[in-house]
């Protein structure tokens, strides 16, 4: 299977550079996998779209104002800091710039010296491996000092951080947003309690390797990146309760789907536990555990493109996306919603 049989045309003026002023407001493509049918239709009509009994599974991290700019010791030179991942002992891997003045031994403070910093290591892929020193608590320095680490692909600045966060985020860990949620209101959320749809809960923690193009030809020979997620007991009982009554499970992102497929049995049952999960999802996936997808409209080429056609299939998929570009649907993290089912 080649990258190339995943590639569609996307004007650039239909990458949404900021947010709705309200979040429901968004478009929703309700896509029917079966027979490639489609409806146009606003994101806050998606309680027509669930049944009771169902049960919808979202992920409730939280994006870390994780990037940080300082300045180099001595030299004064400005820098960049990416947080990546959490190693343990005041130590994340950080993605870093410049690289060059960035070896190992290499000092950085941040805004009036409240947080420094150590270049410790160089790991696997040019990352480094970063010790910081600080007084208090770590997370509340990150959020003085820290800046929402928007995808490349979105130029203009962002004035209300919390717009990237969705409305029931908890869970600090991750360096994007599991955009899928964004759409969700509180009140939205309420309206689909209230007719009986079970709301709950997975963490995984999205790392940039989101954003990672797929650059091999045979989509084979991808190396998939490493994402650290958790599936609480109270989840993974109603995901099998819910599947045991007949009602169907309905991923609210690809984070979503990619924790509950590592973490579910061959019959579909879900088993609560935390770890580690590179799964890669393209066509010819058996999903063993969930039945309708809500998500973005993704990168031409990428995993996630991948993922949602092995869910629908590459043909539906395609015309899906030509239609959306048709109609003019906004795309990628602050874009427009589609409901697989």
């Amino acid at each position: 299977m080649k990258r190339s049989d995943f590639d569609f045309e996307l004007p650039k003026e239909l990458i949404a550079q900021t947010p709705l002023e309200r979040r429901d407001a968004s478009r929703l493509l309700v896509l029917e996998r079966d027979s490639g049918a489609m409806q146009h239709r606003h994101f806050y009509e998606l309680p027509e779209f669930l049944r009771p009994g169902d049960c919808l599974v979202l992920n409730d991290s939280r994006v870390l104002p994780a990037r940080l700019i300082g300045r180099r010791e001595p030299g004064g030179g400005v820098c960049e800091l990416l947080l990546l991942t959490d190693r343990g002992g005041d130590v994340w891997e950080c993605l870093v710039r410049p690289g060059k003045k960035l070896r190992p031994g290499a000092r950085v403070t941040f805004g009036d010296g409240a947080l420094r910093a150590e270049i410790e290591a160089e790991v696997a892929g040019g990352n480094r491996l970063v010790r910081f020193f600080y007084e208090g608590i770590f997370l509340e320095v990150l959020e003085q000092l820290g800046e929402m680490p928007l995808p490349p692909y979105i130029r203009e600045k962002l004035s209300d951080r919390e717009r990237y966060q969705t409305v029931y985020c908890r869970d600090p860990g991750s360096a994007a947003a599991p955009t899928a949620g964004l759409h969700f209101t509180q009140e939205l959320l309420g309206r689909i309690q209230d007719m009986g749809v079970q709301l709950c809960y997975v963490t995984l923690h999205v790392g940039l390797g989101t954003f990672r193009p797929v650059k091999e030809d045979d989509i084979l020979d991808h190396e998939m990146h490493s994402e650290f997620c958790i599936v609480p007991e109270e989840t993974a009982r109603c995901v099998t309760e819910t599947r045991r009554a007949g009602g169907r499970i309905i991923a609210v992102g690809t984070t979503s789907c990619r924790t509950l497929e590592s973490f579910a049995a061959e019959d579909g049952t879900l088993r609560p536990g935390s770890g580690w999960t590179n799964i890669f999802i393209y066509p010819g996936y058996r999903f063993k555990c969930i039945d309708a997808l809500i998500t973005n409209f993704h990168l031409p080429e990428s995993t996630l493109i991948m993922l949602v056609s092995a869910l629908a299939g590459r043909e539906n998929i395609l015309s899906a996306y030509r239609t959306a570009v048709a109609e003019r649907y906004r795309f990628f993290s602050f874009g427009d919603a589609m409901m697989i089912v």
